[in-house]
């Protein structure tokens, strides 16, 4: 049997459930939801059965965040852990049927803390040696974002440092600079030409991969993978997410021969 790459994959924001109990709270359809995940990222980087350990959550992130600090939450934090506008402005929950804190602590408790948990658990089992919290992210940026309107690179690479992944004044990068810039490089040989790979920008990783770096000291990179390189033109709230299912594929196929050289190069297996 071959061995598996020591290697956790965490996939917080691929799906776009609404738990039964509060669905009838809920503003989105379905096809707003699954456009407001980071839609087809369980398949995108399903690595089960080569990687260590492959970590999903089914439940909508507009729902529960798991990005976000437990603390983060509304109304003074409306793009917090629950959220209560989307990324567009739509507000989320019904006039009158906004989470009261009984059923936000039920959240957190179903969904969030166990999520986390897991993580840990797979984190201190001696056979994860880096972890990848994988995301997907809309072409441009977004109104009331650092970047707004501004083109993204097709991959964002994050360790919470400068732009070559080194310590920023007052930050701790969650891997060694080399690292990074060795994924960068390992995605660059496949995606050459085709638009560019940055480190730490637009993004400089959430709280997921700075979280856990911090408790159990294994290294983290978030990635983040442009949407347009598997979604369709037109894709909206109102259509949903419409995305091509076999660039997905073939997207899963080349992401899972990065990883293995990316690995290899950085001596981890």
């Amino acid at each position: 049997m071959r061995e598996r790459l020591p290697v956790l994959i965490s996939v917080p924001h691929g799906g776009t459930l609404v738990p039964v109990r509060i669905r009838d709270r809920v503003c989105l359809d379905d096809r707003a939801l699954s456009y407001y995940s980071d839609p087809a990222t369980q398949d995108l980087y399903d690595m089960r059965g080569i990687a260590a350990a492959f970590l999903q959550s089914d439940v909508s992130r507009v729902i529960i965040d798991l990005n976000r600090p437990p603390y983060h939450l509304p109304p003074k934090y409306p793009d917090g852990v629950v959220k209560t506008k989307t990324s567009l402005g739509h507000p989320v929950w019904k006039e009158d049927r906004r989470p009261d804190l009984a059923c936000i602590h039920k959240l957190l408790l179903g969904d969030y803390f166990p999520y986390h948990a897991k993580a840990d658990r797979f984190l201190l089992s001696g056979k994860v040696s880096v972890a990848l919290d994988c995301h997907a992210m809309v072409p441009f940026g977004l109104p009331g974002q650092p970047d707004a309107g501004k083109k993204r690179p097709l991959f964002c690479l994050s360790n919470n440092g400068d732009d070559e992944g080194h310590a920023r004044p007052g930050t701790l990068p969650t891997c060694p600079a080399d690292w990074i810039q060795s994924l960068r490089d390992a995605i660059r040989d496949h995606f050459a030409g085709e638009g560019s790979i940055w480190i730490n920008h637009p993004f400089h990783g959430g709280f997921i991969m700075n979280a856990h770096y911090w408790h159990a000291g294994i290294p983290w990179i978030q990635i983040e993978m442009n949407r347009s390189l598997y979604e369709e033109d037109g894709s909206s709230p109102e259509t949903g997410s419409l995305t091509d299912a076999g660039k997905v594929k073939e997207l899963n196929r080349v992401f899972r021969g990065i990883i293995h050289e990316w690995t290899r190069v950085i001596g981890v297996r």
